[in-house]
C-alpha cells in the first residue's frame, strides 16, 4: 500500500519557497545590517533540508544534482579571491572596498567586496551543513 502524503509535499512546497525567499533577503541585508551569508546558507540549508525530508532522498538529489563538495570548494575559492584582492591594492587581507551607482530603474545602489565574500561563506555553509546532514541520513550501518 502506498501513502499518499499530498497535504505534507504541498504544504512542504509553500514552507521552504518562503524560507528560501527569506534566507536571499537575509544574505542581501548581511553587510549593513544583521544577516548576511552564515545565517542565509543556514536558512537555504534548512530549506533544502526540509525538502529532502518530505520527498525522498533519492527524488531530491535527481531534482537538484549539486555536488556538495564541490559547493564547498567553490566557497571558499570565492571567499579567499574576495580577501586576496585587497592584498592586490596594497591593503590588509579583507578590506572592504564600496562604490555607489546610479541605476535607471532602481537608483542609487552600493555594491560592496562584502557581498562576494558573503557569497562565498552561504556556498560554504549550504554545502557543509547539507554534506553532513546528508551523510548521516545516508548512512545505513
Amino acid at each position: 500500500m502506498k501513502t499518499n502524503f499530498l497535504m505534507l509535499h504541498t504544504i512542504t512546497r509553500i514552507v521552504s519557497f518562503i524560507i528560501l525567499s527569506f534566507s536571499i533577503f537575509l544574505f542581501f541585508a548581511g553587510h549593513n545590517n544583521p544577516g548576511g551569508g552564515f545565517i542565509g546558507g543556514l536558512m537555504t540549508a534548512s530549506a533544502l533540508l526540509l525538502l529532502y525530508i518530505s520527498f525522498d532522498i533519492k527524488k531530491i538529489k535527481k531534482a537538484i544534482p549539486f555536488n556538495y563538495s564541490t559547493v564547498i570548494a567553490i566557497g571558499l575559492l570565492i571567499a579567499i579571491v574576495t580577501g586576496l584582492n585587497s592584498i592586490l591594492f596594497g591593503d590588509p587581507f579583507l578590506t572592504q572596498y564600496f562604490e555607489y551607482y546610479n541605476v535607471p530603474v532602481l537608483g542609487e545602489i552600493e555594491l560592496t567586496t562584502a557581498l562576494p565574500f558573503d557569497l562565498g561563506i552561504y556556498l560554504v555553509v549550504v554545502g557543509v551543513a547539507l554534506l553532513s546532514i546528508l551523510t548521516i541520513a545516508e548512512d545505513d550501518s
